[in-house]
């Protein structure tokens, strides 16, 4: 005799193991834990659908009261996606000025309306480059404060006739930006790439260094390869020291990448990486630097990572500081990072004797 649905053992034991999964589920804050992954799903946006990126920014006033301020909510309520990203005007300092009265002096920022949640400091090495620091300038401020962020930008400018050295002038930069404030996160910005998508929180990963820069134009909006780690990465004060920073050692290469995230394995953590289609970043004059500045493919080792990341990096950086000047959108530290070392000469001679 054949027992009914509800007398076979299998399906009590079903039951029972459902019901003890809904008790559970109810006493964990509701059916809506559960399926919050699934309602905040990416959906795909359209990007040829942009908005600029000072819209409704204007929303953001002062509080009557700055001591009763509550804090802000977990998102903005001005977020729109996709934004409008051109480089066919070039923007002055005035209008850049005229258009962010709320921030002061030295690039920093706090929302007028409400006590941030995050405080990122963004960190820019340079080298003579001012048009593409107006254009990064003209978009930054806005992004940020979409984002109710409080922030601070400084450009850490290399002085004299020296190889670009981005990975020293970036550890030269954090040093400088922990002596202002005790940021919650460090944001390691090239200064030719544009956000495109301001839901693209420059905020830090609780556990692990974040890549930020997943998906650039000149790219093709992929990652070149599975270790990179530049363009505009968030690393915690915490995950920058664990690594010893970024090496002093790369003179006009981006070998540092790879050497970044050999350094982030070394210290037992992994790279988390923004969604490729949130992490989205234009390039400043692409078509201009088209051919000269891709770099599709891994290059190639200059050190072994393991034997000299505990040695070379926050801990070994020496610079002179030439000038530190808090200007109204910016703070700029100009430094002497020195030289590139210089190889010996080749032997000549050596092919003949062998």
């Amino acid at each position: 005799m054949s027992l009914s649905r509800v007398e076979n053992p299998c399906f009590l034991l079903f039951l029972a193991v459902f019901q003890a999964i809904f008790i559970l589920i109810l006493y964990r804050g509701g059916a809506s834990s559960v399926f919050r992954g699934f309602l905040d799903a990416p959906q795909p946006w359209e990007y040829s659908k942009t908005q600029d990126v000072y819209t409704n920014l204007s929303l953001f006033t002062r509080a009557p009261n700055e001591e009763t301020m509550p804090y802000c909510i977990a998102q903005s309520p001005i977020f729109v996606g996709p934004l409008t990203i051109t480089f066919n005007a070039f923007p002055s300092e005035r209008m850049i000025i005229k258009k962010n009265p709320f921030v002061q002096f030295g690039g920093c920022y706090s929302p007028p309306h409400c006590l941030a949640r995050y405080k990122s400091a963004i960190i820019v090495p340079h080298k003579n480059q001012e048009k593409h620091l107006r254009h990064l300038l003209y978009y930054l401020h806005p992004f940020l404060q979409r984002q109710q962020l409080h922030y601070g930008i400084y450009l850490i400018h290399q002085a004299g006739n020296a190889t670009f050295n981005r990975a020293k002038l970036l550890n030269v930069g954090v040093r400088e930006a922990m002596k202002d404030e005790d940021w919650d996160c460090l944001l390691l910005h090239d200064v030719d790439l544009i956000p495109e998508n301001d839901y693209n929180l420059y905020v830090c990963d609780e556990y692990y260094p974040k890549h930020i820069a997943s998906a650039i134009d000149k790219f093709q909006y992929s990652l070149p390869y599975w270790s990179f780690f530049g363009g505009v990465s968030a690393l915690t004060p915490e995950h920058y020291m664990k690594i010893n920073g970024f090496p002093n050692t790369y003179w006009g290469s981006r070998g540092e990448d790879d050497d970044i995230a050999a350094r982030i394995q070394l210290a037992g953590m992994k790279i988390v990486r923004t969604p490729i289609h949130l992490g989205r970043y234009k390039t400043v004059d692409l078509e201009q630097h088209k051919g000269s500045e891709e770099y599709p493919i891994r290059p190639a080792p200059l050190h072994n990572t393991r034997k000299t990341w505990k040695d070379d990096g926050m801990n070994s950086v020496e610079f002179k500081l030439l000038s530190r000047k808090k200007h109204l959108l910016y703070t700029n530290i100009t430094v002497d990072i020195g030289n590139a070392p210089t190889l010996p000469p080749e032997d000549k001679n050596k092919e003949k004797r062998a």
